[in-house]
């Protein structure tokens, strides 16, 4: 199965946001090149938020482009079998974390936000990922700070998206 087949059965199997669901396979269904970042119109991207539970925090990425405060994520590369592998292996590369693991169930959201040019739509397909205990963050070249944040910090420092995504990890927990 290639990995726009398993994004359109993710997004099927998604049973929030309609509206949004039914853009993304829209979008899908009229570029077959969508998951890609030369898509000019818009790609899937793939992300997920590091939670670390036991000790009630999550861990952001101070985004070097946007200047956000985000949770790790980024384009799919070819590489990549499905989705869900996609966005683990961002939030590995973003935090320095081995051993993170998908919370179970699929994605948490799904957010879609405008870039700047030359593309014009990222279509995010939001997990959440379970930090090991113990697990020690690093910093990497995409970022220019990593920090972990208690949950009710999160939206005193980050966006709408990102307090949405929280409060979608939290209540699977």
């Amino acid at each position: 199965m290639s990995l726009y087949d398993d994004a359109v059965l993710v997004l099927k199997g998604y049973e929030d946001q309609a509206d949004l669901r039914q853009t993304y396979l829209d979008h899908l269904a009229s570029h077959p090149d969508g998951m890609w970042k030369a898509c000019g119109d818009g790609h899937i991207t793939a992300s997920a938020l590091v939670i670390d539970p036991s000790r009630g925090r999550v861990l952001l990425t101070l985004h070097k482009k946007l200047r956000m405060w985000l949770q790790m994520g980024g384009h799919c590369e070819p590489g990549d079998a499905t989705v869900a592998a996609a966005a683990l292996r961002e939030a590995t590369e973003e935090s320095g974390i081995e051993g993170l693991t998908l919370l179970p169930g699929g994605p948490v959201a799904l957010d879609r936000h405008p870039i700047p040019a030359p593309c014009h739509w990222h279509f995010d397909v939001q997990y959440a990922a379970l930090a090991p205990a113990g697990a020690a963050a690093a910093i990497s070249d995409e970022s220019l700070d990593l920090r972990w944040f208690a949950y009710d910090e999160v939206a005193d420092v980050a966006d709408d998206s990102v307090v949405r995504l929280l409060q979608g990890a939290l209540a699977r927990l």
